[in-house]
């Protein structure tokens, strides 16, 4: 899942929790607690992602000779 799709579901939970009244839906599921588990579910998705990107970052400071920075070294001139 991306950070977008981790809002979404946020935001999806967010919407089922609290802008739901609860006598609007006579069904056996409880909207209420899918919710908050849509909620969970998308807050530890995001807080993943972030740290995914924050380990690439730290990669690629770690490792000047990535393959992006050959690419453009002189010897290979930028594609056009």
């Amino acid at each position: 899942m991306g950070v977008g799709v981790s809002v979404f579901t946020i935001t999806l939970g967010l919407i089922l929790k609290f802008a739901i009244r609860e006598d609007a839906m006579k069904d056996p599921v409880d909207i209420h607690v899918i919710g908050v588990i849509l909620i969970i579910v998308g807050g530890v998705s995001f807080a993943l992602q972030l740290l995914m990107m924050v380990r690439m970052q730290q990669r690629s400071d770690r490792h000047p000779e990535s393959n992006r920075d050959r690419l453009y070294n002189g010897d290979n001139p930028p594609p056009v």
